[in-house]
């Protein structure tokens, strides 16, 4: 089978397609048919090793991993002799975890691992952009405890945990206002959010409006620049942990109303994340929930795909199809 591997630290030409042996099922294993996966920005900071910090969880000198890709949607194709939730021809959509191994064209899942069956009325390349939303949802609902009435902000509203973020805040009962540039302001808008902020124009943290939620989804502003846009009580979330946001969430524990907090969302265990996941399953069956989709290229063009994401001004999800001709 066709895969994306790559050995060293390095720029997107590190990706390499190899031709591997399909993957035989454990007992309780599932093997799925890949039929498309994303990139994202946590791939590209795995793949690059930068920050340095990122290699504790990827491997000091070379990746401990060497096939990235996390979403994923497809077809169960085969099932161990344990496996009771799936059987041969479900379509599923969720996540390969912590192993990542999605750039291929097939991969092998424990059955209680971290994905589902498939929303009926999206395609796969829909599907497999469901990582925004297993950030977004356990950040506002968990972490930031989102209230029906609320005013929430979100920075970075047109990423794939933006736009995740706008319309979960939305479903919640939020007055949204979305931060994005220019370009975007109609897509944000039609996600669902009340009110757009162009923040080449325009600098929220000194309109004077105060929020509930801000919610920086991009590791853009500082806890220290919201604060006091926040309402008494208000929390700021931080979802591209960067190690500066630490103290703040230290210090806001202690004193004062407002708060700093963040989430190892990826950290959580595959049943919440399978939860989720069905909980995102019934919002798209009830037309509640669209994934935003910027581009799609097949896998064999994953560098160029992963030059693109690094450019940083994707809208909503980049998308990578496998072709099993």
């Amino acid at each position: 089978m066709k895969t994306i591997v790559y050995m060293k630290y390095g720029s997107p030409d590190v990706l390499r397609l190899k031709e591997i042996e399909k993957p035989v099922p454990k007992e309780n294993q599932v093997r799925i048919r890949i039929e498309a996966t994303t990139v994202t920005a946590t791939e590209c900071t795995f793949r690059k090793g930068v920050p340095f910090f990122a290699r504790l969880f990827t491997g000091l000198t070379k990746p401990k991993i060497t096939t990235l890709g996390e979403e994923l949607a497809g077809e169960v194709e085969a099932v161990g002799r344990d496996v009771k939730r799936f059987k041969a021809g479900d379509k599923v959509f969720g996540t390969a975890g912590t192993g990542f191994g999605a750039y291929a064209e097939y991969i092998c899942l424990p059955e209680e691992g971290e994905f589902v069956i498939k929303p009926t009325n999206i395609s796969y390349e829909e599907a497999a952009c469901c990582d925004g939303v297993l950030t977004a949802l356990p950040f506002l609902r968990d972490t930031g405890n989102i209230q029906s009435g609320q005013q929430v902000l979100i920075n970075g509203a047109s990423g794939s945990i933006g736009t995740a973020s706008v319309q979960l805040a939305r479903h919640f009962g939020a007055e949204v206002t979305g931060v994005c540039s220019a370009i975007n302001v109609d897509m944000v808008k039609s996600l669902g959010a009340d009110h757009v902020i162009d923040y080449t124009k325009e600098d929220f943290t000194r309109s004077g409006e105060t929020y509930d939620i801000i919610f920086d989804t991009v590791g853009k502003i500082s806890f220290s620049r919201c604060k006091r846009s926040l309402n008494p009580k208000g929390i700021f979330l931080e979802a591209a942990i960067g190690l500066s946001i630490f103290p703040h969430v230290i210090l806001t524990s202690l004193f004062g109303s407002k708060r700093a907090k963040i989430a190892a969302t990826g950290l959580r265990p595959p049943s919440e994340k399978a939860k989720d996941l069905l909980f995102l399953k019934e919002l798209t069956e009830a037309g509640k929930y669209k994934a935003v989709i910027d581009r799609s290229y097949p896998l064999e063009q994953i560098a160029e795909a992963h030059s693109y994401v690094e450019k940083g001004h994707k809208k909503g999800n980049v998308v990578i199809t496998v072709d099993h001709n």
